[in-house]
């Protein structure tokens, strides 16, 4: 298997077990070292699943000379950030430079309602902040990206950096990608082989604007905040309840008007939280999980009680099509 070669060989086989992956494991770490020398490689860490499989590869690799930057946009769900922290810091003890660079995004972000216009905000700023972080580095010769053999069929062979997002003029990186003739079922798989924990190999897809597309409408810090709590509410009763392993996505939108509501015997206004759970294999079409009432009652109950500026819980039942999978 070539690093160079976009196109994956029929022989090679679908990688399903913990000796299989080791395989693979053992046969990219001797490709990355052959590659990258004594060089540096630069890798912008999200904390998703490809760009973490990729890290810990890297450093089983060549360890030190991995510099990991982690930009907290302010838009990540509860507890990511500190994940990425703990998992590659503490314990890999990674070269990883953490951003958090949340006030920055939110004052763009501010006032601003248009879906299209705060995606394009935060995919820019992105690029921005990691560039700024990446030209105060030395000796930094590759760039290592996450991407998975399906990017690669979707773009035709030509790879936008959609780790990154895209890279100054003037900054030559020769490109390292370990993981780019594997599905998403074997990235997981290699994951788990790499010893990363299941909460964050098994993560859902997680959307690269973040929350900034599941607070609907203009961002608040008050309504972001409800919308992290509430979601992180969801996430937790999914997992007990068992319902995380087969739902493809579920996540808390909460949209910008307010209704009225009772608490402690008075009425207060507050948002609503709506709930989205849809199963897909190819993100083109998706349906409606069942949830049983019975869970849908806790959330309910916890997200009401708990949360602040919440006051109602929604379940959106619509499929795609008619219905996008988020909401903007």
């Amino acid at each position: 298997m070539k690093m160079n070669s976009n196109i994956r060989p029929d022989s090679m086989e679908r990688i399903t077990t913990k000796e299989l992956a080791d395989a693979f494991i053992d046969e990219q770490i001797a490709l990355i070292r052959e590659q990258v020398g004594d060089k540096k490689v630069l890798l912008a860490l999200s904390g998703g699943v490809d760009s973490s499989v990729v890290a810990a590869l890297l450093i089983k690799a060549v360890g030190k000379q991995l510099v990991c930057v982690h930009v907290n946009h302010g838009l990540m769900r509860k507890g990511e950030s500190e994940q990425v922290i703990e998992v590659f810091r503490n314990q890999l003890d990674a070269n990883l430079i953490y951003i958090d660079a949340t006030d920055r995004f939110l004052d763009l972000l501010a006032g601003v309602d248009e879906p299209e216009k705060k995606r394009k905000i935060i995919g820019g700023e992105f690029i921005k902040v990691f560039d700024e972080e990446a030209s105060k580095l030395e000796g930094i010769s590759f760039l290592a990206q996450g991407t998975i053999y399906p990017d690669i069929l979707e773009s035709d062979g030509v790879k936008a950096h959609h780790n990154v997002g895209g890279l100054p003029e003037d900054m030559q990186f020769e490109l390292c990608e370990p993981i780019k003739l594997l599905y998403k079922d074997e990235v997981r798989v290699v994951g788990k082989a790499l010893g990363l924990p299941s909460s964050m190999v098994d993560r859902q897809p997680f959307p690269g604007p973040g929350l900034g597309v599941r607070c609907l409408g203009a961002i608040t810090r008050d309504r972001l905040h409800a919308l992290r709590e509430a979601d992180a509410i969801l996430r937790e009763e999914f997992d007990l309840c068992g319902l995380a392993g087969k739902v493809w996505q579920y996540f808390i939108a909460v949209p910008d008007f307010k209704s009225v509501g009772v608490r402690d015997s008075k009425r207060y206004e507050g948002w609503p939280a709506i709930i989205r759970a849809v199963n897909t294999t190819d993100a083109m079409t998706a349906t409606i999980e069942e949830i049983p009432y019975e869970v849908l009652h806790k959330i309910t109950n916890r997200i009401t009680a708990e949360v602040e500026g919440i006051n109602r819980v929604l379940l959106d039942l619509t499929p795609k099509p008619v219905g996008t999978i988020e909401w903007e």
